[in-house]
């Protein structure tokens, strides 16, 4: 536990130090903007074609072909679920909550990206509608699409509480992964990675910095929208929290399905568009 009172007593430039301006680690001004005028015309007039429903507690993977939308939706009641997303052709470039964060904060909202791990760093998906946009951030510094937990898992679980309990999501898309590749279960686990929380509401406390969850907004009928930059597989866990507002991994909570909807754009609609390049660094890293 942190200790609520220091040990140190202050410098006598304390507030000085204190005072001193932040700067953002990563000016975003350089990042390659997608084009939201493209996608936007691009929604209308689109064609479902494919729908994949992730039960109570349970995950389930899909596919997305790049140049595609897909839709997470809320379809019974409120629920968050724990999204990992591949490179559909190379599992080894997978989606970097880290490395999104620091580019685009903590909650992710329409004009996002999810960014792929190294050395491909490019853009997996962007996000292009979001629902619940206008939550924002509430009093207690809470928003909603987090980029900050790393999914329920059962070590930590057992670290914790003890037992052995296998419908986290860790779990849950560790066993989705293994159904949907044939992969055996401990080479699916390993490409189990941190997600983004979707529609999960959370922040970080003011005292202690501690991250919190509270009871998410999200209601039947509220959905997040990104479009495939490249192709996709993607996991989704409907979490064991239900919509976390008072148990994390749990058979207690109130749990309900989501919805997975994949479309496809009219013919034409991406006259341009090519999915983005891999990273250009040479990866010669000085030598």
């Amino acid at each position: 536990m942190k200790l609520t009172r220091p040990e140190t007593a202050p410098p006598p430039d304390a507030a000085a130090r204190k005072a001193v301006v932040p700067v953002i680690c990563y000016p975003v001004s350089g990042l390659p903007r997608p084009d939201m005028g493209l996608y936007a015309a691009a929604r209308e007039g689109v064609e479902k074609t494919a729908e994949t429903v992730i039960p109570a507690r349970e995950a389930r993977c899909f596919s997305v072909p790049a140049g595609h939308f897909f839709r997470i939706a809320s379809v019974e009641g409120p629920q968050v679920g724990d999204l990992n997303l591949w490179n559909a052709n190379d599992l080894s470039e997978r989606f970097y909550s880290g490395k999104t964060r620091a580019l685009h904060g903590t909650h992710l909202s329409t004009g996002d990206r999810m960014w792929s791990s190294f050395p491909a760093l490019r853009p997996m998906a962007t996000i292009t509608h979001d629902t619940l946009d206008w939550y924002g951030f509430d009093g207690f510094g809470g928003s909603v699409h987090d980029v900050i937990g790393t999914r329920c898992d059962p070590y930590t679980h057992n670290l914790l509480a003890g037992g052995q309990y296998h419908h986290c999501c860790h779990s849950n898309l560790t066993r989705a992964l293994a159904e949907a590749t044939g992969l055996p279960l401990f080479v699916a686990e390993a490409h189990v990675h941190d997600v983004l929380n979707v529609f999960m509401c959370t922040g970080f406390t003011r005292d202690t910095g501690q991250y919190f969850m509270k009871a998410s907004p999200v209601r039947p009928g509220d959905y997040l929208e990104f479009f495939a930059e490249i192709d996709l597989l993607g996991g989704l866990s409907a979490c064991p929290g239900g919509d976390c507002s008072s148990e994390h991994s749990s058979d207690a909570a109130a749990c309900h399905p989501l919805l997975v909807e994949v479309f496809r754009p009219r013919a034409g609609a991406l006259a341009g568009w090519h999915s983005p390049r891999k990273n250009g660094y040479d990866r010669s890293h000085g030598l």
